[in-house]
Parts: C-alpha cells; structure tokens; sequence
C-alpha cells in the first residue's frame, strides 16, 4: 500500500493521464489487416501458444502462420459463397481454429457469433434463428445437436466440422488445405470502423438473451483492457482463464493482446478444473500476467504452493467477492496482489485497478482511460461518495469504441440502457471519496426483503471472510413458511474439515450482522458440496434463484 503523499500524487496523476487521453477512431478499420497482418511482417513474433489439459503438446502459433491461416479460412468462405453481413454461430473449445475461424470472418466483414460449449439444441436454435445466421462451425461433439436444431432453423445453409468427417458437413481440414493463404485486403471493399463485427449473446436474469452488437471499432477499446488494466506489454506470456463463448476471451485471449503484441496463452481443457496443471503450466511456460475469476484463485491457493516457481509479474480477478484470506495465502507465496476491475459483454474494461495506483482490496477500482463512468440515481444525477447509484457511463463526449453499437433488433432493450446521455450498465455501485467504485450487485440481483434493498455481493463479501466458508453465493428466496416473502438465501461451501449444524448457522449469521448492516444477515443458509458454475468457474446465481422461488 502506498504511504498518503505518494498516494494522493498517483491519483492526481491518474486523473491528469484520463483527462488528456483520446480515442483515435479511423474511418476504416479491421483487426485482421491491421493487428494481426501487421505483427505478421516479424515471421517469428509469438502470437498464440496452445497447450493440452495437462500442458501437453504445446502449439507455438506465430502472428505470421496466424494471418496465413486466417486468409485461408476467408477464402474458403468465399468460396462457399458466404458474404460479407452474414452471421455464423461458433462452438469450439480453446483450439487454434476458434482464432483462425474469427479473425478469418473479421477480415471477410463475416460476423461472428461465439457460442459457449455448454449450449444445448434449443440454446442453438434461438440464436441461429434469432440473428438469423446461415452457418455454423464446431466440432463432432457438439454437431449432434447442431444436427436437432437444424430441424427448426432453414435459414442454415452452411455447417463446417473442424475435427472429422460427418454427412451433410463441410470438412475444415479439407477446405482449409485447398484455400489459398494469400488474401488482398485491396480486393476487399474496405471495412467501415463502424459496420457490424461481432455478435455476443448476453442472458440476464429474465426472458430469452439479447445480442450484443459491437462493431470493428471495438477492439480499439481494448487497448485499454489489455494497456492499462492488465497492464501488458509485448514481451508477455497472457493466460486469462475463460471459454471461447463468453465475452472475456475477447477481453484476455484476442483483442487487446494481439494490438499489444502479447503472446496468448490457451489450454484446450474440456474436463473438469484442474489446479495443479494450472499451477504446472503457470510455471512451465513462464506466464507473466494471469486473470481468473475468484474462484479459481480459491482453487489454487488449496494447493501446496511452496513448491511452484511463477514467472508472474501481474494478477487480476473479476466478478466476484475475493476472500481476503485468498490474497493474502497468493501474496505470501509470490508476492504479487491481486487486482479486481469491471466491465460487462457491452463494454470493455471501464473500472481497474491498476499497480501505479492505491490498492483497495474489494474495491473494482477507479475509471480506466476514455471512459467518464459515474453513480448516478435513476434520473441521471450523479450522487455523492458513499451513496448507492447506478453504474453508469457519460456519453456526451466521444462514444468509447468498446462501448456496443447496440442490442440488435431490441429497442425495448435499448430504451432502458440508454437515457440520456449515459449508457445505463444496470449494476449498482458506490463510490468513496477518493472516486473508488465499490461494486453492490446486478439490478437485477438486488433482493428487496422486509422493506431493504441488499445488494448480495456485500452479503457474500462479508460471508467469505469466515474461515469456515470455502465459497458463498447469496440470492433472494421466498419465505418457506409464507410470512416474510422474500428473504435473503446463502448457499455455502464449507472449507475441509468443517461440518453443516445449526450451531454453524448461527455463527455465521451473527458473524456477517458484525460485519456489515444486521438486516442483511442471510435468514436462509444451505450448505452445498458445490456451487452451479460455467465452464470457466464463476457461479451461475440466476441457476440459485430459480431453486429458490420453486
């Protein structure tokens, strides 16, 4: 921690650095011609290293043999007959083929849509036919239920398998071997900055997931993702913990690291979790900057650390409480905090914490760079420190890159998010008197119990500090016996040794009315063996809240 002089000069440094920064936005921009081609012209510079579960059978992908193969993949497009505007939907684990398919449909003006593994038939069918794609690309495990949702889908035309053969399926192996590895940017119409880029299905706590439109422009907000909050530079080995599917492999594992000339780090690792061959390929390969959600982090530090030697100079974590138990047992063992920031699928990185500023553990940290995000009520008025408001982001200057074109095809959407001036994210935060936001949960999540509006995060933040919780989520529940409504439910894993009784109960309910305001004290405990989570660790609380209100 930074002593009050030197702290107070960091900030006013920060707040000068984001008073003077600009966005440059071109006219024309696409990141296949312009990162990924450029790098390319080094034909030995590192892009990508692709490894198996256990660190097996490294892939060393240089930017070079990237672009070659990008180029490929856009002329077997093209002679497929697709066209530029077009949608298709993309299911694959962390393979070299998820970079080769995107940045290939980038450079043709293709667009995009990735897809987690987890998505089930019906979940390919509404969004093949609500983006009204015409081609899909995956692998034979998830082709069967390509295969059902085709059923109910004519609008797919095109279905390209990446790992075998299969009847009514283009083989990507074989197209990619006859397609040709150059590719004229000047035999392409350019590519507005503007035009639609990349389309992301984001599912909130009701109704179907709406679409996420960004356009080419947007990873030009990544600079600041990968600049400022993860702190990169182009000598670094990047490894952010996530899937393909969701939006955080856009923020860790393409956009921002590629502009910097960062090497990415991917384990293709359809099993389950696995701490000691994170902690081995951490150490095997030398990664210098990691980003993983909290629990994660809880993971690794179950293991004897003592024995790993990490080349790691920069940690992040985001989404979740973070025990501070966590941070002290990763710092003791090498030396190096752990910074939490935020953003969303619509946005890139709007709040950090960064290591030339103050640490404030359970803080996301102050405003990044080319971003004016405030607490405001629900009028638009920005409200003082230590007052709780919504998150939102001013826009009455230049519109930040990062930031989404649009919910595409949902006006209704679009009315709640957009008011005004400001880009509404639907979180609530406060901020204290140094401009620090500290995150109190989703809209949506806030539980409103006996007259009080509780934001969950505190809840589990307070939860988490109890040396008898290994992980905690907190969502509202209706009152088993009718009375109350709702009320406020943790589901609690507990660390190894300890055992549920109502005596445990009782201690942590009184343990987080100390800790935080006594009316938000979970009146409900149910202690699992584990919590729902995505594939790549964080905790699906909407699957919570439905098992509270059957």
């Amino acid at each position: 921690m930074m002593a009050g002089q030197a702290a107070g000069e960091a900030l006013r440094a920060h707040e000068r650095m984001r008073r003077e920064f600009k966005w440059e936005i071109p006219e024309h921009y696409n990141f296949g011609f312009e990162v990924v081609d450029r790098w390319a012209a080094d034909r030995t510079k590192l892009a990508l290293l692709s490894v198996g579960e256990q660190g097996q059978n490294p892939d060393y992908l240089t930017f070079h043999e990237l672009s070659r193969r990008s180029n490929r993949f856009a002329n077997l497009l093209r002679g497929l007959g697709v066209t530029r505007g077009e949608r298709a939907l993309i299911i694959l684990q962390s393979i070299p083929a998820w970079y080769v398919a995107m940045i290939g449909m980038f450079k043709l003006g293709v667009v995009p849509m990735p897809g987690t593994v987890l998505l089930t038939a019906k979940d390919i069918a509404y969004r093949l036919n609500r983006a009204e794609a015409s081609l899909v690309i995956t692998d034979l495990e998830h082709a069967q239920r390509v295969e059902e949702a085709a059923r109910e889908c004519p609008g797919l035309r095109i279905k390209i398998l990446v790992d075998g053969q299969r009847s009514g399926w283009e083989n990507y192996d074989a197209l990619m071997a006859a397609a040709s590895p150059e590719l004229d940017p000047a035999q392409l119409p350019p590519t507005r900055s503007d035009e639609p880029m990349l389309l992301y299905f984001t599912s909130g706590t009701t109704g179907q997931p709406k679409m996420v439109l960004h356009t080419h422009a947007y990873p030009l907000g990544h600079q600041v993702t990968a600049g400022y909050c993860q702190d990169l530079r182009p000598t670094d080995l990047h490894w952010t913990v996530s899937e393909t599917g969701w939006a955080k492999a856009a923020w860790g594992k393409l956009f921002g690291q590629m502009m910097i000339g960062a090497a990415i780090l991917q384990r293709h690792a359809p099993g389950r979790f696995d701490p000691k061959a994170v902690l081995s390929i951490l150490e095997r390969y030398g990664v210098t900057t990691f980003c993983a959600p909290p629990t994660v982090y809880r993971m690794l530090i179950q293991q004897d650390l003592s024995g790993y030697k990490l080349s790691l100079r920069h940690c992040l974590s985001a989404g979740e409480p973070m025990n501070p138990e966590v941070i002290k047992v990763w710092k003791d063992a090498f030396g190096l905090d752990i910074y939490d920031f935020y953003g969303q699928t619509e946005t890139v990185a709007i709040l950090s914490n960064h290591p030339s500023l103050p640490l404030k553990y359970g803080s996301v940290g102050l405003p990044t760079p080319g971003h004016d995000v405030r607490v405001v009520d629900e009028d638009g008025k920005e409200v003082g420190p230590g007052v709780e408001g919504n998150i939102a982001m001013y826009l009455g200057g230049v519109r930040p890159p990062g930031l989404m074109k649009e919910y595409w095809q949902d006006p209704g959407a679009m009315s709640l998010s957009f008011r005004g001036d400001y880009y509404f994210t639907g979180d609530r935060a406060m901020r204290d008197a140094d401009g620090y936001f500290w995150f109190v949960g989703r809209n949506d999540d806030i539980i409103k119990s006996s007259g009080y509006r509780i934001g969950p995060f505190e809840v589990e933040s307070a939860l988490i500090e109890h040396p008898a919780v290994a992980e905690c989520a907190v969502v509202g529940a209706e009152d088993p016996e009718g009375v109350r409504g709702i009320l406020v439910k943790a589901y609690v894993v507990l660390t190894a040794g300890r055992q549920p009784s109502p005596e445990l109960t009782k201690e942590l309910q009184d343990f987080v009315k100390k800790n935080t305001a006594p009316y938000k004290y979970p009146r409900l405990v149910e202690y699992v063996t584990e919590l729902p989570k995505t594939i790549s660790g964080k905790i699906l609380r909407r699957e919570l809240r439905r098992k509270g209100q059957a």
